[in-house]
């Protein structure tokens, strides 16, 4: 007997502080047969919330689809300002394999829902990630760079022409970028310092295209509502490159600028592989392995 096909689906809005527009966002992605909401958060200084859905692939889609056209409806990229980084109103929508599913079975999703988006909101759509069509495109950054605003002459270019759509930004929606991953971990290290060129400074020693880590992207941003900055990245491959080795360095680093680590951070989910990786590093167990933990044997 075929098992059900699990997908997860982690799409992120560029609107984190009107929790009224917030809860219409994801209201379609509640109650629906074969799709769980699971989380999603929300950074006021990001002006961005990150939603975590989970299940049958083709409920997920259509899930996250629905919830594009509230965002559509809702969200002015004209008017919106954030720390983060964004070229659309829905920002970017991965798809992830969990159970039963190939990466190559979220690349054809990915590809599917790129395509309704594109007809039904008039959105032009990237594919990245696995996903991209083209060497170039793979970086999500590297698609993003000049965010909405620069977007609208970017697109007009013949090597920026959209995967799905018209080489025309939306007026208000702007573009979205469209992939499939591997599980990520994202990531932010709190620094008790308000100069944020501190903060890329270090970002700059941790993330690969800078010769740090070669799974990190990193940034460094200010989050004025608590009077600090942050590290934030997304740790791409958390088997290559553990969440502890990271603070780590981020630690050591901080110290020649007479800056202390205050904390971190985990937006979203994350595998508990990553969390018991670094919990036998900072516990010196020897011989540890995903064998020993009780809900591992239990999922079995």
């Amino acid at each position: 007997m075929m098992q059900n096909k699990i997908v997860e689906c982690v799409p992120n809005f560029s609107e984190g502080r009107d929790l009224d527009k917030i809860e219409k966002i994801v209201e379609p992605l509640r109650g629906k047969k074969d799709v769980k909401l699971l989380n999603y958060e929300a950074d006021k200084d990001y002006n961005r919330v990150v939603v975590t859905v989970m299940g049958e692939p083709e409920a997920v889609k259509n899930a996250v689809i629905e919830a594009i056209g509230v965002a559509t409806k809702l969200i002015d990229l004209n008017k919106h300002e954030g720390q983060h980084s964004r070229m659309g109103a829905t920002d970017v929508v991965p798809f992830i394999p969990i159970k039963n599913m190939t990466t190559e079975e979220c690349v054809k999703l990915a590809n599917e829902t790129g395509k309704e988006i594109a007809d039904k909101y008039g959105i032009p759509v990237f594919l990245y990630e696995d996903a991209a069509n083209s060497p170039s495109r793979t970086n999500l950054a590297k698609i993003r760079k000049g965010q909405f605003e620069g977007m609208k002459d970017k697109i007009k270019q013949e090597e920026w022409k959209p995967d799905f759509g018209e080489a025309k930004i939306h007026e208000t929606a702007g573009a979205i970028a469209v992939g499939a991953r591997m599980p990520l971990v994202a990531y932010n290290i709190d620094l008790d310092t308000q100069d944020v060129e501190i903060a890329n400074k270090i970002s700059r020693c941790i993330r690969h295209s800078s010769g740090g880590f070669r799974y990190i992207k990193a940034g460094g941003v200010k989050v004025e509502e608590r009077g600090i900055t942050q590290v934030t990245m997304n740790i791409t491959n958390y088997t290559k490159t553990s969440i502890y080795r990271v603070f780590e360095t981020v630690k050591m680093e901080a110290k020649r600028y007479g800056v202390n680590v205050l904390g971190s951070e985990i937006v979203g989910l994350v595998p508990m592989e990553a969390l018991v990786d670094s919990a036998a590093y900072y516990l010196g167990l020897y011989g540890f392995s995903m064998d020993k933990v009780i809900e591992t044997n239990l999922m079995e």
